[in-house]
């Protein structure tokens, strides 16, 4: 990861670490960057790029400053205005598009935003491209080392209203539900954010009996104690209101969790079972085997054990799960934070669409919603982040690792330690998997404490 750019695009505080300016640059760095790729093919087409946006404020600020550096440097730019991150990366791939851009800092606060970047194939940018613009906002391109050349006359780009590939992409996700919803009450928590038209749509489409709340976006109340982050207020709907079951989603909705009829939330990890052990029973579940990332909770693999489903773990990210399950030809995967993919029908994380898949499962079974999980035990779970000056000296530390491997010689195969870095902060994470809370809490601190007795910890 770079200056700029994380494992999820460049994401940061608008109008201060992420600015106006760093939108032109971008844009201008792709419109022209993609034209030079037209020619080498022998080709003088304008680069055509989709864009979407979420609600924030400062997300206007961004697609506006990001379309006049595409169309400086004679890219068209077509606009979905306020959408999804998956229906970016669906009409990207679809309409074959250059590439796609999303405005968006997903679950963060609204002072926040980002630019998400997707391939022409409708994938998380290659990183030799974001490297590439890394260069350029430095002022060290080698590609465009006097700056990426304006276009002038007819060579100047236009915008064009693009919301009926929006449309279509919700066409798309009706189109995938094999049962009607008819007389099933389910709540919708859109978190202000990009699902606060969609979800509703397709949802009312397929016949529900659609409730929703969260879905007054003004700019500033996206994710505000809404959403997949802030879950409570949908399980308290859901029990109240006599929902069979409510699904929440994040600020750009690439992201799903669910509540129960009794108003139990079903993370990503519980998500991950319920779709393996409905597509395994069907064939569907290639190789069966499902992608996780090492986050994922003991008590998911276990019950993977028992059911003879198989399990591969990756890095931190919905990157890395996609990866790994593009490379082996994998068709579930996902996070625990609710980042699950479908690759028969996604390239990315899809929040509606993971909800229309829970739903599926659910009609199929023809239970409550708080049976699906039946045979899955979920450990307690403690994750303490603790400030480091130096990430890699701290984790290299011999008595560090050697309290590490003490810790889960001590649990055995009843927990885990997993101690990582933060991909993005100054910061260790450490967390812990075992039969009761006090063990987590005794085993997380125990760990923290020798990161500060060896002078680590600022």
């Amino acid at each position: 990861m770079g200056k700029y750019f994380g494992t999820d695009g460049f994401r940061g505080e608008a109008g201060k670490n992420l600015t106006a300016e760093h939108a032109f640059k971008t844009g201008m760095f792709l419109g022209a960057y993609y034209a030079q790729k037209h020619r080498e093919g022998g080709s003088d087409s304008p680069a055509r790029i989709v864009i979407g946006k979420d609600t924030r404020r400062s997300s206007y600020m961004l697609e506006y400053a990001v379309i006049a550096g595409l169309i400086a440097a004679g890219a068209d730019a077509y606009m979905l205005h306020v959408t999804t991150t998956p229906s970016v990366a669906y009409v990207a791939r679809t309409d074959k598009f250059d590439c796609g851009i999303m405005i968006s800092a997903s679950h963060n606060p609204y002072y926040d935003n980002g630019i998400k970047l997707i391939n022409g194939s409708g994938e998380k940018m290659e990183e030799s491209v974001i490297c590439l613009i890394e260069d350029y906002l430095e002022g060290k391109s080698s590609l465009f080392p006097a700056g990426a050349p304006y276009a002038v006359r007819e060579g100047v780009g236009k915008t064009c209203d693009y919301v009926s590939g929006r449309n279509r992409y919700i066409a798309y996700l009706i189109s995938l539900g094999l049962y009607s919803f008819k007389n099933v009450k389910v709540a919708l928590d859109c978190a202000n954010g990009s699902s606060w038209q969609i979800a509703r749509a397709v949802f009312e489409a397929l016949g529900a009996d659609v409730h929703v709340i969260n879905a007054s976006p003004d700019g500033l109340n996206i994710n505000n104690n809404a959403g997949s982050t802030h879950i409570g207020g949908l399980q308290k709907y859901v029990v109240e209101n006599g929902m069979d079951i409510g699904f929440a989603y994040d600020g750009d909705a690439d992201r799903c969790l669910a509540v129960d009829e009794k108003g139990n939330v079903l993370t990503g990890d519980h998500i991950l079972y319920i779709c393996a052990k409905y597509m395994k029973e069907r064939g569907e579940l290639a190789g069966d085997t499902v992608v996780t990332t090492v986050m994922s909770n003991i008590g998911l693999y276990k019950a993977f054990d028992g059911m003879g489903i198989a399990y591969e773990k990756t890095d931190v990210g919905d990157k890395y799960v996609y990866e790994c399950m593009s490379r082996k030809g994998y068709k579930l995967g996902g996070e625990q934070s609710g980042h699950i993919i479908f690759s028969k029908y996604a390239t990315t994380g899809d929040g509606i669409l993971t909800s229309l898949k829970i739903m599926e499962a659910l009609l199929a079974s023809k239970q409550s919603a708080s049976t699906l999980c039946k045979g899955l035990k979920i450990y307690p779970q403690a994750l303490l982040n603790i400030k480091v000056a130096d990430k890699r000296a701290a984790l290299s530390d011999g008595e560090v690792q050697a309290a590490i491997s003490g810790a889960q010689r001590e649990l055995g195969g009843d927990g885990r330690i997993l101690v990582r870095p933060s991909g993005t902060e100054p910061l260790i994470r450490i967390m812990a998997e075992a039969p009761t809370a006090e063990l987590c809490d005794k085993y997380t601190r125990g760990i923290a404490e020798v990161f500060k007795d060896r002078g680590y910890v600022i």
